[in-house]
Protein backbone atom coordinates (compact mmCIF):
# COMPACT_ATOMS: atom_id res chain seq x y z
CA UNK A 1 0.00 0.00 0.00
CA UNK A 2 1.44 3.58 -1.27
CA UNK A 3 1.71 5.81 1.94
CA UNK A 4 1.97 8.77 0.20
CA UNK A 5 -1.18 9.42 -1.41
CA UNK A 6 -3.48 9.10 1.46
CA UNK A 7 -4.64 12.27 1.87
CA UNK A 8 -6.22 12.46 -1.83
CA UNK A 9 -6.53 8.59 -2.63
CA UNK A 10 -9.88 7.46 -2.02
CA UNK A 11 -10.42 5.96 1.05
CA UNK A 12 -12.50 2.64 -0.97
CA UNK A 13 -9.21 2.58 -3.13
CA UNK A 14 -7.00 2.36 0.15
CA UNK A 15 -9.17 -1.04 1.31
CA UNK A 16 -9.59 -2.36 -1.97
CA UNK A 17 -5.41 -2.25 -1.74
CA UNK A 18 -5.14 -3.62 1.33
CA UNK A 19 -8.51 -5.20 3.40
CA UNK A 20 -7.01 -4.93 6.63
CA UNK A 21 -7.73 -1.02 6.42
CA UNK A 22 -11.61 -1.57 7.14
CA UNK A 23 -10.80 -2.58 10.47
CA UNK A 24 -9.25 1.14 10.87
CA UNK A 25 -12.23 3.11 9.17
CA UNK A 26 -15.34 1.15 10.72
CA UNK A 27 -13.40 1.46 13.88
CA UNK A 28 -13.75 5.41 13.65
CA UNK A 29 -16.97 5.04 12.14
CA UNK A 30 -16.09 5.95 8.48
CA UNK A 31 -17.91 4.64 5.53
CA UNK A 32 -15.31 3.14 3.25
CA UNK A 33 -17.73 1.25 0.79
CA UNK A 34 -20.82 3.83 -0.02
CA UNK A 35 -18.29 6.63 0.57
CA UNK A 36 -15.89 4.64 -1.03
CA UNK A 37 -14.90 7.78 -3.24
CA UNK A 38 -14.36 9.95 -1.21
CA UNK A 39 -10.68 11.24 -0.33
CA UNK A 40 -9.37 10.11 3.12
CA UNK A 41 -9.63 13.98 4.56
CA UNK A 42 -12.84 14.83 3.67
CA UNK A 43 -14.26 11.44 4.93
CA UNK A 44 -12.15 12.57 8.35
CA UNK A 45 -13.93 15.52 8.12
CA UNK A 46 -16.89 14.45 8.19
CA UNK A 47 -16.45 12.30 11.02
CA UNK A 48 -14.31 15.01 12.92
CA UNK A 49 -11.62 12.92 12.90
CA UNK A 50 -8.27 13.78 13.11
CA UNK A 51 -7.08 12.61 9.50
CA UNK A 52 -3.37 12.74 10.93
CA UNK A 53 -4.20 10.13 13.10
CA UNK A 54 -5.74 7.60 10.18
CA UNK A 55 -2.96 8.03 8.20
CA UNK A 56 -0.24 7.41 11.13
CA UNK A 57 -2.12 3.90 11.76
CA UNK A 58 -2.22 3.22 7.85
CA UNK A 59 1.19 3.92 7.35
CA UNK A 60 1.93 1.66 10.31
CA UNK A 61 -0.03 -1.42 9.03
CA UNK A 62 1.60 -1.42 5.38
CA UNK A 63 4.95 -2.14 7.33
CA UNK A 64 2.99 -5.16 8.40
CA UNK A 65 3.15 -8.24 5.85
CA UNK A 66 -0.11 -9.12 4.85
CA UNK A 67 -1.09 -12.96 5.36
CA UNK A 68 -4.24 -12.37 3.85
CA UNK A 69 -5.11 -14.98 1.10
CA UNK A 70 -8.56 -12.69 0.38
CA UNK A 71 -6.66 -10.72 -2.51
CA UNK A 72 -9.96 -9.53 -4.02
CA UNK A 73 -8.50 -6.92 -5.95
CA UNK A 74 -6.79 -9.01 -7.96
CA UNK A 75 -9.62 -11.98 -8.56
CA UNK A 76 -10.93 -12.61 -11.89
CA UNK A 77 -14.69 -10.59 -11.96
CA UNK A 78 -16.24 -13.90 -12.62
CA UNK A 79 -14.85 -15.62 -9.57
CA UNK A 80 -15.44 -12.45 -7.49
CA UNK A 81 -19.05 -12.22 -8.63
CA UNK A 82 -19.60 -15.93 -7.32
CA UNK A 83 -17.75 -15.47 -4.23
CA UNK A 84 -20.48 -12.23 -3.87
CA UNK A 85 -23.01 -14.82 -4.39
CA UNK A 86 -21.71 -17.61 -2.37
CA UNK A 87 -21.04 -15.40 0.61
CA UNK A 88 -22.71 -12.29 0.57
CA UNK A 89 -26.15 -13.12 -1.03
CA UNK A 90 -26.37 -16.18 1.16
CA UNK A 91 -25.68 -14.29 4.16
CA UNK A 92 -28.07 -11.59 3.16
CA UNK A 93 -30.96 -14.25 2.68
CA UNK A 94 -30.52 -16.37 5.54
CA UNK A 95 -30.31 -13.11 7.37
CA UNK A 96 -33.23 -10.76 6.19
CA UNK A 97 -36.24 -12.58 7.91
CA UNK A 98 -34.67 -13.22 10.82
CA UNK A 99 -34.24 -9.39 11.38
CA UNK A 100 -37.48 -8.17 9.98
CA UNK A 101 -39.17 -10.26 12.92
CA UNK A 102 -37.02 -9.65 15.42
CA UNK A 103 -36.87 -5.74 14.66
CA UNK A 104 -40.36 -5.63 14.41
CA UNK A 105 -40.76 -8.15 17.50
CA UNK A 106 -38.51 -5.43 19.89
CA UNK A 107 -40.51 -2.20 18.62
CA UNK A 108 -43.64 -4.04 19.36
CA UNK A 109 -42.70 -4.61 23.01
CA UNK A 110 -39.96 -1.60 23.86
CA UNK A 111 -41.05 0.79 21.68
CA UNK A 112 -42.73 3.01 24.12
CA UNK A 113 -39.93 3.50 26.22
CA UNK A 114 -37.70 3.49 23.01
CA UNK A 115 -39.16 4.80 20.07
CA UNK A 116 -36.31 4.65 18.02
CA UNK A 117 -37.06 0.57 17.72
CA UNK A 118 -39.88 1.63 15.70
CA UNK A 119 -38.15 3.22 12.96
CA UNK A 120 -35.15 0.77 13.20
CA UNK A 121 -38.55 -1.86 12.71
CA UNK A 122 -39.37 0.46 9.77
CA UNK A 123 -36.31 0.94 8.15
CA UNK A 124 -35.11 -2.76 8.06
CA UNK A 125 -38.17 -3.65 6.62
CA UNK A 126 -37.24 -1.27 3.37
CA UNK A 127 -33.66 -2.34 3.30
CA UNK A 128 -35.59 -5.97 3.08
CA UNK A 129 -37.93 -4.89 0.34
CA UNK A 130 -35.28 -3.09 -1.91
CA UNK A 131 -32.13 -5.93 -1.13
CA UNK A 132 -34.61 -8.62 -2.28
CA UNK A 133 -35.19 -7.19 -5.41
CA UNK A 134 -31.21 -5.82 -5.88
CA UNK A 135 -29.80 -9.63 -5.39
CA UNK A 136 -32.32 -10.66 -7.94
CA UNK A 137 -31.18 -8.27 -10.55
CA UNK A 138 -27.39 -8.99 -9.52
CA UNK A 139 -27.86 -12.80 -10.44
CA UNK A 140 -29.98 -12.66 -13.33
CA UNK A 141 -28.87 -9.69 -14.96
CA UNK A 142 -25.60 -7.87 -14.25
CA UNK A 143 -23.43 -11.06 -13.03
CA UNK A 144 -24.56 -13.01 -16.16
CA UNK A 145 -24.18 -9.98 -18.10
CA UNK A 146 -20.01 -9.29 -16.78
CA UNK A 147 -19.82 -13.12 -17.48
CA UNK A 148 -20.76 -12.99 -21.13
CA UNK A 149 -18.91 -10.09 -22.07
CA UNK A 150 -15.65 -11.94 -20.68
CA UNK A 151 -16.96 -14.95 -22.48
CA UNK A 152 -18.34 -13.04 -25.82
CA UNK A 153 -17.39 -9.28 -25.79
CA UNK A 154 -20.80 -8.89 -26.56
CA UNK A 155 -22.16 -4.96 -27.41
CA UNK A 156 -25.53 -5.68 -25.64
CA UNK A 157 -24.32 -7.32 -22.26
CA UNK A 158 -21.74 -4.32 -22.03
CA UNK A 159 -24.67 -2.01 -22.44
CA UNK A 160 -26.48 -3.91 -19.37
CA UNK A 161 -23.44 -3.63 -17.09
CA UNK A 162 -23.37 0.53 -17.51
CA UNK A 163 -27.11 0.76 -17.41
CA UNK A 164 -27.75 -1.93 -14.16
CA UNK A 165 -24.38 -0.43 -12.30
CA UNK A 166 -25.61 3.21 -12.53
CA UNK A 167 -28.82 1.87 -10.82
CA UNK A 168 -27.26 -0.56 -8.38
CA UNK A 169 -25.04 1.83 -7.33
CA UNK A 170 -27.87 4.12 -6.18
CA UNK A 171 -29.73 1.11 -4.32
CA UNK A 172 -26.30 0.37 -2.26
CA UNK A 173 -26.82 4.04 -1.47
CA UNK A 174 -30.24 3.34 0.26
CA UNK A 175 -29.01 0.34 2.36
CA UNK A 176 -25.73 1.57 3.40
CA UNK A 177 -27.07 5.07 4.35
CA UNK A 178 -30.35 3.07 6.08
CA UNK A 179 -27.85 1.09 7.89
CA UNK A 180 -25.52 3.85 9.00
CA UNK A 181 -28.74 5.65 10.16
CA UNK A 182 -29.91 2.63 12.42
CA UNK A 183 -26.15 2.57 13.84
CA UNK A 184 -26.78 5.90 14.76
CA UNK A 185 -30.50 6.54 16.61
CA UNK A 186 -29.22 3.12 18.51
CA UNK A 187 -25.96 4.41 19.58
CA UNK A 188 -23.92 1.95 17.73
CA UNK A 189 -26.42 -0.98 19.11
CA UNK A 190 -25.87 0.13 22.69
CA UNK A 191 -28.42 -1.76 24.74
CA UNK A 192 -30.11 -0.17 27.35
CA UNK A 193 -30.39 -1.36 30.70
CA UNK A 194 -33.99 -2.77 30.39
CA UNK A 195 -33.31 -4.42 27.17
CA UNK A 196 -34.28 -7.93 27.19
CA UNK A 197 -32.54 -11.49 25.18
CA UNK A 198 -34.28 -10.84 22.29
CA UNK A 199 -33.16 -6.83 22.37
CA UNK A 200 -29.58 -8.11 22.77
CA UNK A 201 -30.14 -10.60 19.85
CA UNK A 202 -31.57 -8.74 17.68
CA UNK A 203 -28.61 -5.60 18.28
CA UNK A 204 -25.92 -8.12 17.81
CA UNK A 205 -27.51 -9.32 14.42
CA UNK A 206 -27.63 -6.15 13.42
CA UNK A 207 -24.18 -5.23 14.06
CA UNK A 208 -23.06 -8.34 12.17
CA UNK A 209 -25.59 -7.50 9.41
CA UNK A 210 -23.86 -4.13 9.16
CA UNK A 211 -19.91 -5.12 8.83
CA UNK A 212 -21.08 -7.56 6.30
CA UNK A 213 -23.19 -5.13 3.83
CA UNK A 214 -20.15 -2.88 4.47
CA UNK A 215 -17.64 -5.74 3.05
CA UNK A 216 -20.02 -6.61 0.36
CA UNK A 217 -21.03 -3.15 -0.98
CA UNK A 218 -17.17 -2.36 -0.75
CA UNK A 219 -16.41 -5.66 -2.87
CA UNK A 220 -19.00 -4.52 -5.44
CA UNK A 221 -18.86 -0.42 -5.39
CA UNK A 222 -14.86 -0.48 -5.38
CA UNK A 223 -13.59 -3.43 -7.21
CA UNK A 224 -16.15 -5.64 -8.83
CA UNK A 225 -17.87 -2.61 -10.35
CA UNK A 226 -14.87 -0.61 -11.90
CA UNK A 227 -13.76 -3.49 -12.68
CA UNK A 228 -16.90 -4.41 -15.25
CA UNK A 229 -16.58 -0.91 -16.59
CA UNK A 230 -13.41 -1.23 -17.69
CA UNK A 231 -15.09 -4.16 -20.04
CA UNK A 232 -17.59 -1.72 -21.52
CA UNK A 233 -14.58 0.45 -22.63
Amino acid sequence: METENYNTKPIGEIVADDFRAALIFKNNNIDFCCGGKKSLVEACREKEVDPEKIIDMLTELALVPSKSSQDYKNWKLDFLCDYVVNTHHQYVLKTLLDLVFYTQKIANVHGDHHPELIEVASLFAQINKELLQHLKNEEEVLFPAIKSVLKNNDASSKKTIISEIHRMSAEHEFAGGAMDHISEITHHYKLPEDACSTYNVTFKLLEQFEDDLHIHVHLENNILYPGALKLTE
